[in-house]
């Protein structure tokens, strides 16, 4: 059974930086777009990042532009987001997904393959 494995989340400080890795288990994700959620405490899961198979095109929500940035390395099967200028409300669980299309979206339902999340705390 696939699935995904986050890592490098962390108690960090505001302005501090930190990177995500996502790493799939049972199979090879170089052919399906990729993207990471997160979800705040009594918040939904929402949409933060999200990058095609072929690396060339990606998507932000508008909160994350200019901090985030998401990337991914098909020859290691992996995909990073890496986050500048932490704010506290970016505390949260972060999650990575897997879509069986080349194109990614920001639907979470379009996802098949999840993650257990990465907890990321921002103190002030």
């Amino acid at each position: 059974q696939a699935h995904l494995v986050e890592s490098g989340g962390g108690l960090v400080q505001a302005g501090d930086s930190l990177r995500l890795t996502c790493k799939p288990s049972g199979r090879t994700f170089s052919i399906y777009a990729m993207a990471w959620f997160r979800q705040a405490p009594g918040k939904e899961r929402e949409f933060v990042a999200n990058i095609n198979y072929i690396a060339s095109r990606t998507d932000y929500a508008d909160t994350f532009k200019g901090r985030f940035t998401i990337s991914r390395e098909n020859n290691e099967n992996t995909v990073y987001l890496q986050m500048t200028n932490l704010k506290p409300e970016d505390t949260a669980v972060y999650y990575c997904a897997a879509r069986k299309m080349a194109r990614a979206t920001r639907n979470l339902g379009d996802y098949e393959y999840w993650g257990q999340g990465t907890q990321v705390t921002v103190s002030s």
